[in-house]
């Protein structure tokens, strides 16, 4: 595939999770989240500082969670390709470790390819897997949040 071709594949394959995560989790489109960029290691989520601050002019930490959450549901979403599937968060942790002064940046690392491996071979056999999924947002190079979620596929 010629890399134009490829670059415009991606951004339709972004624009049209965006479009889902409007359409099936409205809290998404309210908060500003896009998808800044993916390239199967890893996803770049976005969400302006303006719509998700708190009374200090810094990011609420309800967004900050929200987002997090988000980066990893999609993350996930774009990597099983399983269009049909059910995604849920299970069960999370977050470190508040610095205030975001900033727009809100949250980059969720891919799981290795065997971790993936594995968890795609008993979604095939059972319908039904988990994969834990690590977020942290980042604010003028400083890891200000970490998190990690997770998240069950359904068939």
């Amino acid at each position: 595939m010629r890399p134009s071709a490829r670059v415009s594949r991606v951004a339709g394959l972004l624009s049209e999770t965006e479009d889902y995560l409007y359409a099936k989790i409205p809290i998404t489109r309210a908060m500003g989240a896009r998808i800044e960029s993916y390239d199967g290691s890893q996803l770049i989520m976005t969400a302006p500082l303006e719509v998700n601050h708190n009374h200090l002019g810094t990011a609420f930490g309800g967004s900050l969670a929200a987002v997090a959450t988000l980066a990893g549901y999609a993350t996930l979403w774009l990597k099983l390709g399983e269009r049909e599937s059910h995604i849920v968060i299970r069960k999370s942790t977050t470190d508040y470790l610095r205030p975001v002064t900033g727009d809100i940046r949250a980059i969720c690392r891919c799981p290795s390819d065997a971790a993936f491996a594995r968890f795609r071979n008993t979604f095939a056999k059972a319908g039904k897997a988990r994969l834990w999924l690590d977020v942290a947002i980042e604010d003028a190079g400083e890891v200000c949040m970490t998190y990690r979620g997770l998240y069950v596929a359904l068939r």
